[in-house]
């Protein structure tokens, strides 16, 4: 692994708080000048502070994303490094979460990731080098019940990632996928919010009772659990997305934590009926 050529330029988005902000902070100190987003800049202005540039950017808004990629492009010439990190969980059943509810969350996750991206791609490849890094999940590779739109959406990313990756590799460009187990962020919190315990009438009322309790006591400490026990902080991540901006060769994917890397080996080398008996009916909720 080698440390980065004097001058290179990183977007993240999502900085407001997390992966992100750890992210930003970690590149920051590695030498990169790096340019963090998020669509509340005031929420930036620590790392302003730390000489940090910021951004006001919601990665559902192209124009927004455009002038961004502009912005950077007439300091540095180029986006050199492109951390997608921007992105949120929706909670709640297939049958019963609204579709305007499902469109916003691949709007985020997806259409968002992909708009950027496509703006960042012509300045790397006039330049024969760049790195997109985008974050995906555990649930990128397999689902468990209740949040089966935010886990489609990085199955999504997933799938992007590894046709962009074969597209842009002969241009220099690397693309990789970061992919965290439970990480206590505030992301935990805008999951919970989202789950629709208090609807009375629900036929899967006690289910999502039961799913609120096991997410608090991953995001919030509550009674134990696997993933409780393994749950990882955002400082871990943002290493790994060092490790992968940095490295010469980076790899397709890196896991992170011993949740991730132990079930996503597990979830490739079993068919799903025994995943599903022996794994997720174990550990997670389910109607």
């Amino acid at each position: 692994m080698a440390s980065p050529p004097p001058g290179r330029t990183a977007l993240v988005t999502g900085c407001s708080s997390g992966i992100g902000r750890a992210t930003a902070l970690r590149l920051h100190r590695r030498g990169l000048r790096v340019y963090a987003t998020a669509r509340e800049p005031g929420t930036l202005e620590d790392l302003a502070g730390l000489g940090i540039r910021t951004l006001a950017l919601d990665v559902t808004d192209i124009d927004a994303a455009r002038a961004a990629v502009e912005t950077v492009t007439a300091d540095h010439g180029a986006v050199d490094v492109l951390v997608n990190n921007a992105g949120y969980g929706l909670s709640g059943t297939i049958e019963e979460t609204g579709l305007e509810r499902v469109r916003h969350q691949f709007e985020t996750n997806v259409f968002g990731l992909v708009g950027l991206t496509q703006l960042v791609l012509p300045g790397m490849r006039a330049r024969g080098s760049g790195r997109v890094v985008n974050l995906s999940s555990i649930f990128g590779r397999y689902a468990a019940p209740g949040g089966g739109h935010y886990q489609a959406s990085k199955h999504a990313v997933e799938a992007l990632s590894d046709a962009l990756r074969l597209e842009v590799a002969g241009f220099g460009i690397r693309v990789v996928v970061v992919e965290p187990g439970p990480v206590r962020t505030a992301w935990g919190r805008t999951f919970l919010d989202g789950l629709p315990s208090g609807r009375h009438d629900s036929a899967y009322r006690r289910f999502h009772e039961r799913t609120a309790e096991y997410y608090e006591a991953i995001y919030n400490g509550g009674r134990r659990s696997l993933a409780g026990m393994f749950a990882i902080e955002a400082d871990r991540v943002a290493s790994v997305i060092e490790k992968a901006v940095r490295a010469r060769r980076p790899r397709a994917r890196y896991p992170v934590g011993l949740l991730a890397a132990s079930t996503i080996a597990l979830r490739r080398v079993t068919p799903d009926t025994v995943f599903d008996n022996v794994y997720l009916r174990r550990q997670f909720p389910v109607p």
